[in-house]
């Protein structure tokens, strides 16, 4: 590949996800502050709880009928289950938690704030289409290192620097990793 066409990928790739770059850092930097943002929740009705398929399929449809019943959106793409919690996903907008308690059920509609949502966002809790996004992301991302990795190696000015900091990088990624 010529140094010309290296260029242009790099630029167009660095210029296309950098909004992206800018999201996933402030949104991970302030998560890591313990900035986490606020989902809030409202109970919204207490029903009795129906006998769950084992069924995946089967038990997103009970839960499309049950909010569907309470006349509550039930728009949504698939369930995560922790215990006796469920999610309807995606998170990273209104979503619903139903928490079974013994033969109740309460249902919650939660509404997450602009960190909450990017949280989810950056954790991959968002809409398929956004996922889908996020991996092309993850793909450009790698591609504009190494094409940068591949320019600095490629200029005598830069070749030694490049080598320097990026062992460096390396070193200190496994010294911390196994620290």
């Amino acid at each position: 590949m010529s140094r010309k066409t290296l260029v242009t990928v790099h630029l167009y790739l660095a210029a296309f996800f950098t909004p992206m770059v800018i999201m996933m850092a402030i949104s991970g930097g302030l998560y890591l502050f313990g900035i986490k943002g606020q989902m809030n929740y409202q109970t919204l009705a207490h029903v009795t709880a129906p006998d769950w398929s084992d069924d995946s399929a089967q038990r997103t449809q009970q839960v499309r009928k049950l909010l569907q019943a309470q006349q509550l959106a039930s728009d949504f793409e698939y369930l995560k289950i922790k215990g006796d919690t469920w999610y309807t996903r995606p998170t990273s907008r209104e979503h619903f938690r139903l928490q079974q308690h013994g033969e109740q059920l309460r249902v919650d509609q939660a509404q997450p704030n602009l960190q909450a949502m990017m949280i989810e966002l950056h954790k991959g809790h968002g809409p398929g289409w956004f996922k889908w996004f996020e991996k092309a992301f993850a793909l450009g991302l790698l591609l504009v290192m190494v094409s940068g990795f591949i320019m600095g190696l490629q200029s005598p000015l830069l070749k030694k620097q490049t080598l320097v900091l990026s062992a460096s990088g390396l070193i200190i990624i496994v010294l911390l990793a196994l620290a």
